[in-house]
């Protein structure tokens, strides 16, 4: 189960890092999807969470 934490935790990252992205670079020309990435990142963030507290 340990190994199901962190990869859903390398999943938040990547969704965070496509967040920071769709965020930064005004070229992209799409500010909406910092949303939908920002919420998929909480997502897997509170899912490695909650992964993490029923493993304990």
């Amino acid at each position: 189960m340990k190994e199901d934490a962190l990869l859903i935790l390398l999943v938040f990252v990547v969704w965070a890092a496509l967040a920071l992205i769709y965020a930064l670079v005004p070229s992209l020309g799409m500010p909406g999807y910092v949303r939908v990435w920002g919420a998929g990142a909480a997502l897997f963030l509170g899912l490695a969470g909650l992964l993490t507290a029923v493993r304990r």
